[in-house]
């Protein structure tokens, strides 16, 4: 009987006693499920659902006669883009506005974080925090029309300019300096943002440690760099890591809305060109073609990069 009953429960009753339990956690949540509900569906349709449809860069495709009746060209598209004569000036302008960023943008949020961590005063630290997560929340097109702006002939920074004895100048439409705008503009919008996560490590650092810092004399700047910057070593690795990776998809959006026809020697770059080529020239074959260049660029950037970590022992990815 003992055992029919042990059978019986690890059973059809058990599954159902599981069952049941699933949906009464499912219904108990079903706030949090609802919320997560819609980026999982973005992914899905947007991401993974997408994935399918890359076949298009192999084929000469006509949307009026469909993906499998489309005709197959093989590489025809990648062939034509290396051959294209932008193809080496938007991949020079790409590496260069990343890696602007990468020397200019990446340390900030350390900084950054760093800094507010010696503030002491809990309603000063949450201050700075609010104001400098603030402009992350603000739209792109509004950062980009504040900018445009800012940097007009007769916008706030000519002005000063002009007040001091200067020129006023045209920097939206000089070249020469798009990459300093853009790099800027991205510090303001995104630094306060990114130091959370160096925050979140930096409150993980064993006190004990900066109080034996300061018992053996160590200044604030020594336990600044004896002790938090090794406490967040491997966070700072694996962020440099994942920015290495989205090095060649620099942020299209901005660019788009700050570019004009006289920057596009500096400022056109590969996903603006994938843009206006493969969805305004409606050339969908090739600027999918243009993404899976550039996505296969990227993963071997981040697989160079993860190896290099790996040599000289820091933190790695896998």
């Amino acid at each position: 009987m003992k055992a029919g009953e042990m059978t019986g429960n690890t059973g059809r009753g058990g599954s159902a006693h599981g069952w049941k339990y699933v949906k009464k956690q499912l219904y108990k949540n079903r706030c949090l499920y609802a919320m997560i509900a819609f980026p999982i569906l973005y992914f899905i349709i947007f991401k993974y659902g997408a994935i399918g449809w890359l076949g298009i860069a192999f084929k000469n495709f006509n949307a009026h006669a469909g993906f499998w009746k489309s005709k197959w060209v093989g590489l025809k598209y990648f062939k034509m883009f290396l051959k294209d004569p932008y193809f080496y000036s938007i991949l020079k302008n790409t590496v260069l506005i990343s890696l602007w960023c990468l020397v200019f943008y990446f340390p900030v949020p350390i900084i950054l974080a760093l800094l507010i961590n010696e503030v002491k005063n809990y309603m000063a630290k949450k201050l700075v925090q609010t104001i400098t997560y603030l402009p992350y929340f603000i739209s792109t097109v509004v950062v980009c029309s504040l900018v445009v702006n800012i940097f007009a002939t007769d916008g706030l920074i000519n002005e000063a300019v002009v007040f001091f004895g200067g020129e006023a100048k045209t920097y939206m439409s000089d070249p020469s300096w798009f990459r300093p705008i853009y790099v800027i503009t991205e510090i303001w919008q995104h630094a306060g943002w990114g130091s959370i996560i160096y925050l979140a490590a930096l409150s993980g650092v064993d006190q004990q440690l900066y109080e034996a810092a300061s018992i053996d004399g160590a200044t604030r700047w020594q336990q600044v760099l004896h002790v938090s910057l090794p406490g967040i070593a491997s966070i700072i690795s694996i962020q440099f890591l994942l920015m290495v990776g989205r090095m060649l998809t620099v942020g299209y959006e901005k660019i788009l809305l700050l570019y004009t026809g006289s920057t596009y020697s500096t400022a056109d770059v590969i996903s603006t060109y994938v843009y206006r080529r493969g969805l305004i020239n409606a050339n969908y074959s090739y600027g999918a073609a243009i993404s899976i260049f550039q996505a296969m660029l990227s993963l071997i950037l981040i697989f160079a990069a993860n190896k290099a970590a790996d040599k000289i022992g820091a933190a790695s990815l896998w």
